[in-house]
């Protein structure tokens, strides 16, 4: 059973789904005027691990996650960089799309563009004037707050507490707080000004407000009600809470029946901002750091509390990240090298993989926690590696320990992150990738035993230059020649590497 944490009800409650089996999903996108930080890039992140979690527990899901390309924001980058606001928000669209393939984002079932649902947007602000929860001054058009009586419950606030926005002066010096009929009353219609895009409406040239666009979106795509609307949680109030009251006035139905809001990033423990000058871009950080580390960093946190980001936690979490590949490739290794005649390795293996996912399917079971989640991935590893650390393996135990390393790949992925299944040979698959150590080890193969492996680093070649390294080892040993030995192995660790002796023989691993 899933629970997660709706902020409107501020309580875990029962994932249940408008529709067996199925669920919609609407996650705010971003504003196009600049790339995007690593705060957004948590959000981004987080929710497209809770779709793919849900997509692994069977569901269908539907995700819609909208472009905001006409904004007040645009429009000013726009007038800054003498261009056109369409310009900015295809440079920055283009950009934020190729980010999220970067760090590993799925697309969006559904992509759509504030400018392409124009006419969507219009006829809910129509439907919200005939109702009377709407009305026009002067081209533009406000949402009456007062007259959705369940205004503030989604972010907690007393209607009759709060205050108005920033006061905006028009062209002519009237203050657009002057004209509402309330102070808390928002737009859902802008009328045009000079030089700005703009669509004809039944109110005159204008273009909508920011808040609209998500209404239309989510209703046009999902219906009414749909499952899960998630966003950052500085979005919470105004934003959502202004999407929740127009949605339901226009519909008179529930809007969404989960508000899901990921928590805050802060840099080295600071909020992050320019006057802090810790800033930091997405693709800043994609430019030095592993995406697949990046994002472990992200999920060791649960996706509504504050999280950290330091360069410190960067290595711990590439560290990590490296524990479980070398934990694949290890155990792969063990399962190509059965020495032992039988044992009962095998059933305590697969009691170990059930007890796996049991756990990582509980935790996450439990409003995604994602945390608790790799917990229980890092132990069982630890677990299998004492079984395994002084084991006879097997040709029995051969599909327990292969099924183990598989079971880490495939939950490991269900978060976003994919475990590369490495050749499992004598070598480890990471020496492998490595062209210049390679080239080094060919190098000390051919002092030390007379190998002579020719030009280029393929695989094949490198094998057999570590296959001779460790013959040469062996053969020096047996004969007592200890100084040749010894230099290979030294020779092995200044270039990153040691020779590990295991029951199923000897191999070349990382240092």
């Amino acid at each position: 059973m899933i629970k997660i944490y709706d902020t409107k009800t501020r309580s875990k409650r029962e994932f249940v789904p408008v529709e067996p089996g199925k669920v919609g999903m609407y996650v705010c996108g971003p504003t196009v005027y600049n790339y995007i930080h690593i705060g957004n890039a948590r959000t981004f992140i987080s929710f497209d691990t809770i779709r793919r979690y849900l997509t692994w527990r069977g569901f269908e899901v539907t995700f819609v996650q909208n472009v905001t390309d006409v904004d007040d924001k645009i429009i000013t980058k726009a007038a800054e960089e003498d261009r056109t606001a369409a310009e900015v928000a295809k440079e920055y669209t283009d950009a934020f799309i190729a980010d999220m393939h970067a760090a590993g984002v799925q697309d969006p079932d559904i992509r759509p563009k504030a400018t392409e649902e124009i006419d969507t947007m219009i006829n809910l602000v129509q439907k919200l004037i005939d109702k009377g929860h709407a009305y026009a001054v002067d081209g533009d058009v406000y949402f009456a707050v007062r007259s959705y009586s369940d205004y503030g419950a989604l972010s907690n606030r007393n209607v009759d507490e709060m205050e108005s926005g920033h006061r905006e002066l028009r062209a002519d010096g009237q203050g657009l707080e002057d004209r509402k009929r309330d102070p808390l009353d928002f737009a859902l219609w802008k009328a045009a000004k000079p030089g700005e895009p703009s669509w004809e409406s039944p109110w005159g040239q204008g273009r909508p407000g920011w808040h609209i666009e998500c209404s239309a979106m989510s209703e046009k795509y999902l219906k009414l009600p749909f499952d899960i609307h998630g966003g950052g949680a500085d979005l919470c109030f105004p934003h959502h809470e202004n999407e929740r009251a127009q949605s339901e006035a226009a519909f008179d139905t529930t809007f969404a029946n989960y508000w899901m809001h990921g928590g805050m990033l802060q840099i080295n423990s600071e909020k992050m901002s320019k006057s802090l000058g810790n800033f930091l871009l997405l693709r800043d950080i994609l430019e030095t750091t592993d995406p697949a580390v990046l994002r472990m960093l992200m999920l060791q946190t649960h996706y509504r509390s504050p999280l950290d980001f330091s360069d410190a936690r960067l290595k711990e979490s590439a560290a990590a990240l490296e524990r479980l590949e070398n934990f694949v490739t290890n155990t792969l290794w063990l399962a190509k090298k059965p020495t032992g005649d039988g044992s009962d390795l095998a059933s305590k293996v697969e009691t170990l993989v059930d007890q796996l996912k049991e756990s990582f399917t509980e935790s996450m079971d439990d409003d995604f926690n994602t945390a608790g989640a790799l917990g229980a991935i890092f132990n069982f590893v630890g677990e299998v590696n004492t079984l395994t650390a002084d084991a006879q393996v097997s040709a029995a135990d051969a599909k327990a320990l292969t099924d183990a390393a598989q079971a880490v790949v495939e939950l490991m992925d269900v978060l976003g992150i994919s475990i590369e299944v490495k050749d499992a040979t004598d070598a480890t698959a990471t020496v492998l990738d490595d062209a210049e150590s390679a080239a080094e080890m060919m190098v000390l193969a051919m002092e030390f035993a007379g190998f002579s492996p020719g030009d280029g680093a393929d695989p094949s070649t490198v094998k057999a230059a570590m296959a001779a390294l460790l013959d040469a080892r062996a053969n020096a040993r047996a004969a007592k020649n200890y100084a040749v030995a010894d230099a290979i192995r030294d020779g092995l660790n200044e270039i990153g590497f040691r020779i590990e002796d295991t029951p199923q023989g000897a191999r070349i691993v990382k240092a």
